[in-house]
Protein backbone atom coordinates (compact mmCIF):
# COMPACT_ATOMS: atom_id res chain seq x y z
CA UNK A 1 0.00 0.00 0.00
CA UNK A 2 1.12 3.23 -1.02
CA UNK A 3 2.09 6.14 1.65
CA UNK A 4 -0.65 8.27 -0.23
CA UNK A 5 -3.02 5.94 0.51
CA UNK A 6 -1.64 5.82 4.26
CA UNK A 7 -1.90 8.78 4.50
CA UNK A 8 -6.24 8.81 4.60
CA UNK A 9 -6.24 5.99 7.09
CA UNK A 10 -7.44 6.11 10.39
CA UNK A 11 -5.85 4.56 13.37
CA UNK A 12 -7.41 1.05 13.37
CA UNK A 13 -6.91 0.78 9.31
CA UNK A 14 -2.82 1.75 10.37
CA UNK A 15 -2.53 -1.13 12.80
CA UNK A 16 -4.29 -3.16 10.39
CA UNK A 17 -2.12 -2.74 7.47
CA UNK A 18 0.81 -3.47 9.42
CA UNK A 19 -0.44 -6.71 10.59
CA UNK A 20 -0.49 -7.42 6.44
CA UNK A 21 3.17 -6.15 6.06
CA UNK A 22 4.44 -8.18 9.51
CA UNK A 23 2.87 -11.50 7.82
CA UNK A 24 4.89 -10.67 4.76
CA UNK A 25 7.90 -10.96 7.14
CA UNK A 26 6.79 -13.49 9.54
CA UNK A 27 5.18 -16.45 8.27
CA UNK A 28 5.01 -18.01 11.75
CA UNK A 29 3.05 -14.88 12.93
CA UNK A 30 1.08 -16.35 9.70
CA UNK A 31 0.45 -19.92 10.52
CA UNK A 32 -0.54 -18.60 13.88
CA UNK A 33 -3.25 -16.33 12.59
CA UNK A 34 -4.19 -19.04 9.86
CA UNK A 35 -3.20 -17.00 6.54
CA UNK A 36 -2.86 -20.28 4.12
CA UNK A 37 -0.59 -18.57 1.90
CA UNK A 38 2.19 -18.61 5.14
CA UNK A 39 2.40 -22.16 5.69
CA UNK A 40 4.95 -22.49 3.18
CA UNK A 41 7.67 -20.69 4.36
CA UNK A 42 9.61 -19.44 8.20
CA UNK A 43 10.64 -15.77 8.76
CA UNK A 44 14.64 -14.55 7.81
CA UNK A 45 16.01 -14.65 11.57
CA UNK A 46 19.22 -12.75 9.93
CA UNK A 47 20.08 -9.26 11.20
CA UNK A 48 18.74 -7.82 7.76
CA UNK A 49 15.58 -9.85 8.27
CA UNK A 50 15.42 -8.28 12.15
CA UNK A 51 15.98 -4.80 10.37
CA UNK A 52 13.25 -5.15 8.08
CA UNK A 53 10.79 -5.35 10.50
CA UNK A 54 12.18 -2.33 12.99
CA UNK A 55 11.99 -0.53 9.55
CA UNK A 56 8.27 -1.30 9.08
CA UNK A 57 7.44 -0.38 12.72
CA UNK A 58 9.38 3.40 12.35
CA UNK A 59 7.29 3.84 9.01
CA UNK A 60 3.95 2.46 10.92
CA UNK A 61 4.35 4.90 13.63
CA UNK A 62 5.22 7.95 11.28
CA UNK A 63 1.84 6.70 9.28
CA UNK A 64 0.12 6.28 12.91
CA UNK A 65 1.28 10.37 13.41
CA UNK A 66 -0.81 11.63 10.63
CA UNK A 67 -3.69 9.13 11.01
CA UNK A 68 -4.53 10.60 14.41
CA UNK A 69 -4.55 13.66 12.55
CA UNK A 70 -7.65 13.04 10.77
CA UNK A 71 -11.50 13.52 11.34
CA UNK A 72 -13.16 10.57 14.01
CA UNK A 73 -9.54 9.47 15.19
CA UNK A 74 -10.32 10.84 18.30
CA UNK A 75 -13.15 7.97 19.04
CA UNK A 76 -12.72 5.73 21.82
CA UNK A 77 -12.27 2.81 19.30
CA UNK A 78 -9.58 4.50 17.41
CA UNK A 79 -7.99 6.42 20.44
CA UNK A 80 -7.70 2.98 22.38
CA UNK A 81 -6.08 0.92 19.09
CA UNK A 82 -3.44 4.10 19.05
CA UNK A 83 -2.59 3.95 22.61
CA UNK A 84 -1.94 0.41 21.95
CA UNK A 85 0.42 0.36 18.94
CA UNK A 86 2.24 3.61 19.72
CA UNK A 87 2.96 1.79 22.98
CA UNK A 88 3.75 -1.74 21.15
CA UNK A 89 6.12 -0.77 18.44
CA UNK A 90 8.21 1.90 20.82
CA UNK A 91 8.46 -1.10 23.06
CA UNK A 92 9.76 -3.07 20.44
CA UNK A 93 11.78 -0.83 18.67
CA UNK A 94 13.59 -0.13 22.41
CA UNK A 95 14.57 -3.59 22.43
CA UNK A 96 15.85 -4.05 18.55
CA UNK A 97 17.57 -0.81 18.81
CA UNK A 98 19.53 -2.62 21.96
CA UNK A 99 20.32 -5.11 19.94
CA UNK A 100 18.53 -7.74 21.74
CA UNK A 101 18.16 -10.11 18.81
CA UNK A 102 21.41 -10.80 18.63
CA UNK A 103 21.74 -12.55 22.05
CA UNK A 104 18.41 -14.31 21.62
CA UNK A 105 19.43 -17.89 23.60
CA UNK A 106 16.50 -19.07 25.59
CA UNK A 107 14.87 -22.52 26.72
CA UNK A 108 11.49 -21.54 25.81
CA UNK A 109 11.88 -18.27 23.16
CA UNK A 110 13.94 -18.01 20.00
CA UNK A 111 14.08 -18.03 16.55
CA UNK A 112 14.43 -21.84 16.75
CA UNK A 113 12.38 -22.48 19.12
CA UNK A 114 9.44 -20.45 16.87
CA UNK A 115 10.80 -22.71 13.99
CA UNK A 116 9.98 -26.17 15.60
CA UNK A 117 6.69 -24.79 17.23
CA UNK A 118 4.70 -24.01 14.24
CA UNK A 119 4.73 -26.93 13.31
CA UNK A 120 2.40 -27.75 16.09
CA UNK A 121 -0.08 -26.08 14.41
CA UNK A 122 0.18 -25.64 10.96
CA UNK A 123 -2.38 -27.33 8.66
CA UNK A 124 -1.96 -31.30 7.98
CA UNK A 125 -5.69 -32.29 6.88
CA UNK A 126 -4.82 -32.83 3.24
CA UNK A 127 -2.29 -33.87 0.91
CA UNK A 128 -1.93 -29.75 0.21
CA UNK A 129 -1.50 -29.05 3.46
CA UNK A 130 1.49 -31.44 3.44
CA UNK A 131 2.91 -30.18 0.09
CA UNK A 132 3.51 -26.98 1.89
CA UNK A 133 4.87 -29.06 5.11
CA UNK A 134 7.13 -30.03 2.72
CA UNK A 135 8.00 -26.39 1.57
CA UNK A 136 8.65 -25.37 5.08
CA UNK A 137 10.60 -28.02 6.18
CA UNK A 138 13.33 -26.75 3.42
CA UNK A 139 12.96 -23.56 4.99
CA UNK A 140 14.44 -24.55 8.14
CA UNK A 141 18.22 -24.58 7.28
CA UNK A 142 17.75 -21.43 5.48
CA UNK A 143 15.48 -19.80 8.86
CA UNK A 144 18.55 -21.63 11.12
CA UNK A 145 21.14 -19.95 9.04
CA UNK A 146 19.63 -16.37 9.92
CA UNK A 147 19.40 -17.12 13.04
CA UNK A 148 23.18 -18.40 13.48
CA UNK A 149 24.34 -15.04 11.89
CA UNK A 150 22.27 -13.28 14.11
CA UNK A 151 24.24 -14.64 16.77
CA UNK A 152 27.48 -14.69 15.53
CA UNK A 153 26.94 -10.87 14.99
CA UNK A 154 26.64 -10.34 18.51
CA UNK A 155 29.62 -12.19 19.55
CA UNK A 156 30.88 -10.00 17.18
CA UNK A 157 29.81 -6.94 19.13
CA UNK A 158 30.55 -8.64 22.71
CA UNK A 159 26.31 -9.33 23.16
CA UNK A 160 26.11 -12.64 25.06
CA UNK A 161 23.57 -14.87 25.40
CA UNK A 162 23.30 -16.04 29.03
CA UNK A 163 25.43 -19.39 29.56
CA UNK A 164 22.76 -21.53 31.31
CA UNK A 165 20.29 -20.74 29.05
CA UNK A 166 22.96 -21.48 26.34
CA UNK A 167 23.74 -25.16 27.60
CA UNK A 168 19.78 -25.62 28.43
CA UNK A 169 19.51 -24.50 24.61
CA UNK A 170 22.56 -27.25 23.55
CA UNK A 171 20.36 -29.95 25.25
CA UNK A 172 17.43 -29.40 23.66
CA UNK A 173 18.49 -29.37 20.02
CA UNK A 174 20.33 -32.57 20.56
CA UNK A 175 16.65 -34.01 21.84
CA UNK A 176 14.93 -32.22 18.69
CA UNK A 177 17.40 -34.16 16.14
CA UNK A 178 16.95 -37.32 18.14
CA UNK A 179 19.72 -38.38 20.32
CA UNK A 180 17.94 -38.44 23.36
CA UNK A 181 17.23 -42.15 22.16
CA UNK A 182 13.41 -41.68 22.19
CA UNK A 183 12.99 -41.20 18.26
CA UNK A 184 14.09 -40.03 14.96
CA UNK A 185 13.92 -36.55 15.66
CA UNK A 186 10.64 -34.18 15.80
CA UNK A 187 10.99 -33.31 12.04
CA UNK A 188 11.29 -36.42 10.76
CA UNK A 189 9.01 -38.23 13.69
CA UNK A 190 6.50 -34.98 12.67
CA UNK A 191 6.84 -36.15 8.62
CA UNK A 192 5.79 -39.71 9.01
CA UNK A 193 2.57 -38.58 9.98
CA UNK A 194 1.78 -37.25 6.43
CA UNK A 195 0.54 -38.95 3.02
CA UNK A 196 2.18 -41.96 1.62
CA UNK A 197 2.21 -40.08 -1.53
CA UNK A 198 4.53 -37.46 -0.31
CA UNK A 199 5.98 -39.87 2.09
CA UNK A 200 9.93 -38.98 -0.04
CA UNK A 201 9.68 -35.75 -0.30
CA UNK A 202 8.80 -35.42 3.03
CA UNK A 203 11.31 -37.71 4.44
CA UNK A 204 13.99 -35.93 2.72
CA UNK A 205 12.76 -32.48 3.71
CA UNK A 206 12.30 -33.54 7.36
CA UNK A 207 16.64 -34.79 6.89
CA UNK A 208 17.88 -31.55 5.87
CA UNK A 209 15.64 -29.69 8.75
CA UNK A 210 16.79 -32.43 11.10
CA UNK A 211 20.85 -31.79 9.47
CA UNK A 212 20.41 -28.15 10.01
CA UNK A 213 19.22 -28.50 13.35
CA UNK A 214 21.53 -30.51 14.07
CA UNK A 215 24.99 -28.38 12.67
CA UNK A 216 23.15 -25.71 14.82
CA UNK A 217 23.54 -27.48 17.57
CA UNK A 218 27.10 -28.14 17.33
CA UNK A 219 28.02 -24.49 16.29
CA UNK A 220 26.31 -23.37 19.58
CA UNK A 221 28.08 -26.12 21.49
CA UNK A 222 31.26 -25.45 20.17
CA UNK A 223 31.83 -21.83 19.39
CA UNK A 224 28.93 -19.87 21.00
CA UNK A 225 29.05 -21.80 24.35
CA UNK A 226 32.72 -21.60 25.19
CA UNK A 227 32.44 -17.91 23.75
CA UNK A 228 30.08 -16.84 26.01
CA UNK A 229 30.86 -19.32 29.42
CA UNK A 230 31.80 -17.06 32.23
CA UNK A 231 29.18 -14.32 31.24
CA UNK A 232 26.64 -13.62 33.69
CA UNK A 233 23.13 -14.64 33.33
CA UNK A 234 21.52 -11.72 34.49
CA UNK A 235 20.62 -8.55 32.67
CA UNK A 236 20.89 -5.56 35.21
CA UNK A 237 18.70 -2.56 35.68
CA UNK A 238 18.99 -1.04 32.28
CA UNK A 239 18.40 -4.18 29.78
CA UNK A 240 15.76 -5.23 32.58
CA UNK A 241 13.89 -2.03 32.29
CA UNK A 242 13.81 -2.08 28.87
CA UNK A 243 12.25 -5.69 28.65
CA UNK A 244 9.68 -5.24 31.61
CA UNK A 245 8.28 -2.56 29.61
CA UNK A 246 7.94 -4.69 26.48
CA UNK A 247 6.37 -7.30 28.43
CA UNK A 248 4.06 -5.32 30.60
CA UNK A 249 3.28 -2.42 28.64
CA UNK A 250 4.39 -0.14 31.48
CA UNK A 251 7.47 1.86 32.60
CA UNK A 252 7.49 0.12 35.96
CA UNK A 253 8.85 1.14 39.24
CA UNK A 254 10.66 -2.27 40.01
CA UNK A 255 11.57 -1.66 43.64
CA UNK A 256 7.17 -0.91 44.30
CA UNK A 257 6.97 -3.97 42.40
CA UNK A 258 9.67 -6.17 44.69
CA UNK A 259 7.84 -4.97 47.39
CA UNK A 260 4.64 -5.79 46.10
CA UNK A 261 6.11 -9.73 45.40
CA UNK A 262 6.92 -9.48 48.95
CA UNK A 263 3.63 -8.61 50.42
CA UNK A 264 1.86 -10.64 48.27
CA UNK A 265 4.27 -14.10 49.48
CA UNK A 266 3.57 -13.13 53.28
CA UNK A 267 -0.26 -13.00 52.62
CA UNK A 268 -0.71 -16.57 50.99
CA UNK A 269 2.05 -18.20 53.20
CA UNK A 270 -0.31 -18.25 55.67
CA UNK A 271 -3.25 -18.85 53.75
CA UNK A 272 -1.27 -21.83 52.52
CA UNK A 273 -0.34 -23.13 56.16
CA UNK A 274 -4.29 -22.99 57.02
CA UNK A 275 -4.74 -25.13 53.87
CA UNK A 276 -1.78 -27.58 54.26
CA UNK A 277 -3.79 -28.27 58.59
CA UNK A 278 -6.44 -29.46 56.64
CA UNK A 279 -4.59 -32.44 54.29
CA UNK A 280 -1.54 -33.18 56.84
CA UNK A 281 -2.28 -31.81 60.38
CA UNK A 282 1.11 -30.07 61.50
CA UNK A 283 2.72 -30.47 58.30
CA UNK A 284 4.17 -26.90 56.52
CA UNK A 285 2.34 -26.33 53.12
CA UNK A 286 4.90 -28.18 50.84
CA UNK A 287 5.27 -30.88 52.85
CA UNK A 288 1.29 -31.18 52.53
CA UNK A 289 2.27 -30.79 48.56
CA UNK A 290 4.69 -33.49 48.40
CA UNK A 291 2.16 -35.68 50.65
CA UNK A 292 -0.38 -34.72 47.78
CA UNK A 293 2.35 -35.58 45.13
CA UNK A 294 2.45 -39.22 46.59
CA UNK A 295 -0.83 -39.63 47.94
CA UNK A 296 -3.60 -37.13 46.70
CA UNK A 297 -5.85 -37.67 43.81
CA UNK A 298 -4.16 -38.42 40.33
CA UNK A 299 -4.33 -39.24 37.09
CA UNK A 300 -2.80 -42.20 35.65
CA UNK A 301 -1.52 -42.64 31.50
CA UNK A 302 -1.07 -39.57 29.48
CA UNK A 303 -4.38 -40.24 27.14
CA UNK A 304 -5.89 -40.30 29.90
CA UNK A 305 -4.83 -37.01 31.35
CA UNK A 306 -5.74 -35.29 28.07
CA UNK A 307 -9.02 -35.99 28.36
CA UNK A 308 -9.34 -35.26 31.82
CA UNK A 309 -8.41 -31.85 31.07
CA UNK A 310 -10.60 -31.52 27.84
CA UNK A 311 -13.51 -32.41 30.65
CA UNK A 312 -12.16 -29.89 33.12
CA UNK A 313 -12.40 -27.20 30.53
CA UNK A 314 -15.72 -27.94 28.92
CA UNK A 315 -17.25 -28.69 32.34
CA UNK A 316 -16.30 -25.05 32.96
CA UNK A 317 -17.38 -23.58 29.89
CA UNK A 318 -20.98 -25.35 30.85
CA UNK A 319 -21.18 -24.38 33.71
CA UNK A 320 -19.66 -20.27 33.31
CA UNK A 321 -21.21 -19.46 30.28
CA UNK A 322 -25.02 -17.33 30.96
CA UNK A 323 -23.72 -16.80 34.77
CA UNK A 324 -20.47 -15.23 34.13
CA UNK A 325 -19.62 -14.96 30.43
CA UNK A 326 -21.64 -14.66 27.72
CA UNK A 327 -20.15 -17.08 24.85
CA UNK A 328 -20.45 -17.17 21.24
CA UNK A 329 -20.76 -20.73 20.14
CA UNK A 330 -17.15 -20.76 18.39
CA UNK A 331 -15.56 -19.09 21.39
CA UNK A 332 -16.62 -22.30 23.47
CA UNK A 333 -14.70 -25.06 21.68
CA UNK A 334 -11.51 -25.61 22.98
CA UNK A 335 -9.29 -28.45 23.07
CA UNK A 336 -6.55 -30.22 25.12
CA UNK A 337 -3.27 -31.57 23.63
CA UNK A 338 -0.13 -33.24 24.89
CA UNK A 339 2.96 -30.82 24.42
CA UNK A 340 5.77 -32.87 21.86
CA UNK A 341 8.67 -33.25 23.42
CA UNK A 342 12.02 -31.31 24.05
CA UNK A 343 10.53 -28.06 24.85
CA UNK A 344 9.94 -26.40 28.32
CA UNK A 345 8.24 -28.08 31.49
CA UNK A 346 5.27 -25.44 31.86
CA UNK A 347 2.05 -25.70 30.49
CA UNK A 348 0.85 -23.43 27.62
CA UNK A 349 -1.80 -22.09 24.91
CA UNK A 350 -2.26 -21.67 21.28
CA UNK A 351 -5.06 -18.85 20.15
CA UNK A 352 -7.47 -19.77 17.53
CA UNK A 353 -6.99 -19.25 13.85
CA UNK A 354 -8.95 -16.06 12.57
CA UNK A 355 -11.33 -17.94 11.62
CA UNK A 356 -11.71 -20.67 14.19
CA UNK A 357 -10.84 -23.35 11.76
CA UNK A 358 -7.91 -23.90 14.29
CA UNK A 359 -9.81 -24.24 17.74
CA UNK A 360 -7.61 -22.83 20.74
CA UNK A 361 -5.51 -25.35 22.08
CA UNK A 362 -4.06 -26.09 25.59
CA UNK A 363 -0.29 -27.98 25.73
CA UNK A 364 0.86 -30.28 28.64
CA UNK A 365 4.44 -31.29 28.56
CA UNK A 366 4.69 -34.49 30.24
CA UNK A 367 8.20 -34.35 30.97
CA UNK A 368 8.06 -38.53 30.82
CA UNK A 369 5.83 -38.94 33.20
CA UNK A 370 2.73 -40.51 33.37
CA UNK A 371 1.37 -40.24 36.84
CA UNK A 372 -0.12 -36.73 37.22
CA UNK A 373 -1.58 -35.37 40.61
CA UNK A 374 -4.78 -33.28 40.15
CA UNK A 375 -3.51 -30.49 42.89
CA UNK A 376 -1.07 -28.62 40.35
CA UNK A 377 -3.29 -28.84 37.30
CA UNK A 378 -7.24 -27.88 38.19
CA UNK A 379 -6.26 -24.02 38.83
CA UNK A 380 -3.51 -24.49 35.49
CA UNK A 381 -6.02 -25.61 33.45
CA UNK A 382 -8.57 -22.70 34.48
CA UNK A 383 -5.28 -20.30 33.71
CA UNK A 384 -4.37 -22.09 30.86
CA UNK A 385 -7.57 -22.70 29.20
CA UNK A 386 -11.16 -21.78 30.92
CA UNK A 387 -11.77 -19.41 31.83
CA UNK A 388 -8.18 -18.03 31.71
CA UNK A 389 -6.10 -17.41 28.30
CA UNK A 390 -9.14 -19.35 26.00
CA UNK A 391 -11.87 -17.21 26.63
CA UNK A 392 -9.77 -13.91 26.87
CA UNK A 393 -7.59 -14.73 23.35
CA UNK A 394 -10.85 -16.45 21.72
CA UNK A 395 -12.81 -13.43 22.56
CA UNK A 396 -10.68 -11.26 20.98
CA UNK A 397 -10.74 -12.76 17.79
CA UNK A 398 -14.36 -13.11 17.88
CA UNK A 399 -15.10 -9.47 17.96
CA UNK A 400 -11.94 -8.87 15.77
CA UNK A 401 -13.92 -7.10 13.20
CA UNK A 402 -15.40 -4.31 15.94
CA UNK A 403 -11.93 -3.72 17.00
CA UNK A 404 -8.66 -3.93 14.80
CA UNK A 405 -6.90 -7.12 13.81
CA UNK A 406 -4.08 -5.45 15.45
CA UNK A 407 -5.60 -5.37 18.95
CA UNK A 408 -7.18 -8.95 18.74
CA UNK A 409 -3.96 -10.59 17.71
CA UNK A 410 -0.31 -8.98 17.24
CA UNK A 411 -1.01 -6.37 19.51
CA UNK A 412 -1.03 -8.79 22.61
CA UNK A 413 0.88 -7.43 25.85
CA UNK A 414 1.94 -9.90 27.64
CA UNK A 415 1.17 -8.84 31.03
CA UNK A 416 -2.50 -8.15 29.48
CA UNK A 417 -2.77 -12.31 28.83
CA UNK A 418 -1.24 -13.30 32.06
CA UNK A 419 -3.00 -11.03 34.16
CA UNK A 420 -5.87 -12.18 33.16
CA UNK A 421 -5.09 -15.80 33.09
CA UNK A 422 -4.45 -15.26 36.74
CA UNK A 423 -7.43 -13.81 37.71
CA UNK A 424 -9.47 -16.20 36.15
CA UNK A 425 -7.66 -18.60 38.72
CA UNK A 426 -8.59 -16.32 41.88
CA UNK A 427 -12.23 -15.81 39.99
CA UNK A 428 -12.73 -19.79 40.06
CA UNK A 429 -11.69 -19.70 43.59
CA UNK A 430 -14.34 -16.74 44.35
CA UNK A 431 -16.75 -18.67 43.11
CA UNK A 432 -16.23 -21.60 44.78
CA UNK A 433 -14.72 -24.67 41.94
CA UNK A 434 -12.07 -25.52 43.96
CA UNK A 435 -13.82 -27.87 45.90
CA UNK A 436 -11.50 -29.22 48.82
CA UNK A 437 -8.13 -28.32 50.28
CA UNK A 438 -5.83 -30.37 47.98
CA UNK A 439 -7.57 -28.60 45.19
CA UNK A 440 -7.24 -25.07 47.39
CA UNK A 441 -3.58 -25.57 48.29
CA UNK A 442 -2.52 -26.43 44.13
CA UNK A 443 -4.29 -23.16 43.55
CA UNK A 444 -2.44 -21.28 46.09
CA UNK A 445 0.68 -23.21 45.23
CA UNK A 446 0.32 -21.52 41.64
CA UNK A 447 -0.52 -18.12 43.37
CA UNK A 448 3.23 -18.46 45.30
CA UNK A 449 4.81 -19.88 42.59
CA UNK A 450 3.72 -16.13 40.34
CA UNK A 451 4.52 -14.11 43.82
CA UNK A 452 8.11 -15.94 43.99
CA UNK A 453 8.14 -15.07 40.38
CA UNK A 454 8.15 -11.02 41.16
CA UNK A 455 10.90 -11.90 43.95
CA UNK A 456 13.41 -13.65 41.86
CA UNK A 457 13.01 -12.09 39.01
CA UNK A 458 13.61 -8.65 40.13
CA UNK A 459 15.77 -9.42 42.48
CA UNK A 460 18.32 -11.56 40.67
CA UNK A 461 18.61 -9.38 37.62
CA UNK A 462 18.97 -6.33 39.87
CA UNK A 463 21.06 -8.33 42.48
CA UNK A 464 18.54 -6.82 45.23
CA UNK A 465 18.57 -7.45 49.18
CA UNK A 466 16.94 -9.68 50.36
CA UNK A 467 14.47 -8.26 53.22
CA UNK A 468 15.46 -8.20 56.94
CA UNK A 469 11.94 -10.05 57.31
CA UNK A 470 11.93 -12.74 55.10
CA UNK A 471 12.77 -16.02 56.23
CA UNK A 472 15.19 -16.56 53.60
CA UNK A 473 18.93 -15.46 53.70
CA UNK A 474 17.61 -11.97 55.16
CA UNK A 475 20.47 -9.06 53.97
CA UNK A 476 22.00 -11.24 51.19
CA UNK A 477 21.66 -10.22 47.98
CA UNK A 478 20.24 -12.31 45.02
CA UNK A 479 22.53 -14.84 42.80
CA UNK A 480 20.54 -17.06 40.28
CA UNK A 481 21.89 -19.74 42.58
CA UNK A 482 19.79 -18.62 45.69
CA UNK A 483 16.92 -17.57 43.41
CA UNK A 484 16.72 -21.35 42.43
CA UNK A 485 16.87 -22.67 45.87
CA UNK A 486 14.23 -20.08 46.99
CA UNK A 487 12.06 -20.95 44.17
CA UNK A 488 12.44 -24.58 45.13
CA UNK A 489 11.78 -24.35 48.56
CA UNK A 490 8.31 -22.27 47.63
CA UNK A 491 6.90 -24.36 45.13
CA UNK A 492 5.50 -27.93 45.14
CA UNK A 493 7.02 -28.39 41.85
CA UNK A 494 9.67 -31.15 41.13
CA UNK A 495 13.21 -30.33 40.27
CA UNK A 496 13.23 -29.77 36.84
CA UNK A 497 10.42 -27.60 36.59
CA UNK A 498 12.39 -25.09 39.10
CA UNK A 499 15.35 -25.56 36.81
CA UNK A 500 13.69 -24.82 33.53
CA UNK A 501 11.95 -22.21 35.23
CA UNK A 502 14.84 -20.30 36.76
CA UNK A 503 16.38 -20.98 33.28
CA UNK A 504 13.55 -19.08 31.18
CA UNK A 505 13.77 -16.30 33.94
CA UNK A 506 17.03 -15.59 33.34
CA UNK A 507 16.76 -16.10 29.40
CA UNK A 508 12.91 -13.69 29.34
CA UNK A 509 13.96 -11.16 32.04
CA UNK A 510 10.60 -9.32 32.68
CA UNK A 511 8.31 -11.32 31.87
CA UNK A 512 7.50 -13.61 34.52
CA UNK A 513 6.99 -10.83 36.77
CA UNK A 514 3.79 -9.62 34.55
CA UNK A 515 1.49 -12.35 35.85
CA UNK A 516 0.82 -11.12 39.08
CA UNK A 517 1.61 -7.45 38.15
CA UNK A 518 -1.18 -8.18 35.40
CA UNK A 519 -3.70 -9.76 38.24
CA UNK A 520 -3.21 -6.43 40.16
CA UNK A 521 -4.54 -4.67 37.32
CA UNK A 522 -7.53 -6.27 36.53
CA UNK A 523 -8.47 -6.58 39.94
CA UNK A 524 -7.54 -2.84 40.73
CA UNK A 525 -9.96 -1.93 37.50
CA UNK A 526 -12.61 -4.41 38.96
CA UNK A 527 -12.64 -2.72 42.15
CA UNK A 528 -12.72 0.42 40.67
CA UNK A 529 -15.88 -0.54 38.23
CA UNK A 530 -17.39 -1.93 40.94
CA UNK A 531 -17.52 1.38 43.33
CA UNK A 532 -18.33 3.47 40.26
CA UNK A 533 -21.81 1.66 39.90
CA UNK A 534 -22.36 0.11 43.44
CA UNK A 535 -24.78 -2.11 43.36
CA UNK A 536 -26.06 -2.36 39.67
CA UNK A 537 -22.53 -3.57 38.91
CA UNK A 538 -23.08 -6.52 36.57
CA UNK A 539 -19.86 -8.76 36.84
CA UNK A 540 -21.21 -11.15 33.77
CA UNK A 541 -21.20 -7.75 31.57
CA UNK A 542 -18.07 -6.59 33.17
CA UNK A 543 -16.22 -9.48 32.04
CA UNK A 544 -17.53 -9.51 28.43
CA UNK A 545 -16.85 -5.80 28.54
CA UNK A 546 -13.30 -6.46 29.67
CA UNK A 547 -12.45 -9.15 27.26
CA UNK A 548 -14.18 -6.94 24.01
CA UNK A 549 -11.58 -4.55 24.69
CA UNK A 550 -8.44 -6.31 22.80
CA UNK A 551 -4.89 -6.66 24.61
CA UNK A 552 -3.27 -2.60 26.04
CA UNK A 553 -0.48 -2.77 28.40
CA UNK A 554 -0.64 -2.09 31.76
CA UNK A 555 -0.41 1.46 31.50
CA UNK A 556 -3.98 1.78 30.35
CA UNK A 557 -5.45 -1.26 31.41
CA UNK A 558 -6.63 -0.19 34.98
CA UNK A 559 -8.07 2.89 33.35
CA UNK A 560 -10.05 1.01 30.68
CA UNK A 561 -11.38 -1.75 32.81
CA UNK A 562 -12.41 1.06 35.38
CA UNK A 563 -14.39 2.96 32.71
CA UNK A 564 -16.76 -0.34 31.91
Amino acid sequence: MSDTLHSSLLPRQVADAYVDELVALDPVLGTYLGVASSHRALPDFSPAGADAVAELARTTLTRLAAAEQLPGADSDAERRCARLLRERLTAELAVHEADEHLRAVSNIHSPAHSVREVFSITPTETDEDWAAIAERLRAVPAALAGYRESLQLGLDRGLYGGPRATATFVDQLGSWVGEDGEGPGFFADFAENGPEALRAELTEAAAGATAATAELRDWVRDVYAPAVAGRPDTVGRERYARWARYFNGTDLDLDEAYAYGWSEYHRLLAEMKTEAGKILPGAGPWEALKHLDDHGTHIEGVDEVRAWLQGLMDEAIANLDGTHFELAERVRKVESRIAPPGGAAAPYYTGPSEDFSRPGRTWLPTMGRTRFPVYDLVSTWYHEGVPGHHLQLAQWTHVADQLSRYQATVGMVSANGEGWALYAERLMDELGYLKDAEQRLGYLDCQMMRAARVIVDIGMHLELEIPADSPFHPGERWTPELAQEFFGLHSGRPADFVESELTRYLSMPGQAIGYKLGERAWLQGRDNARAAHGDSFDLKAWHMAALSQGSLGLDDLVDELSRL
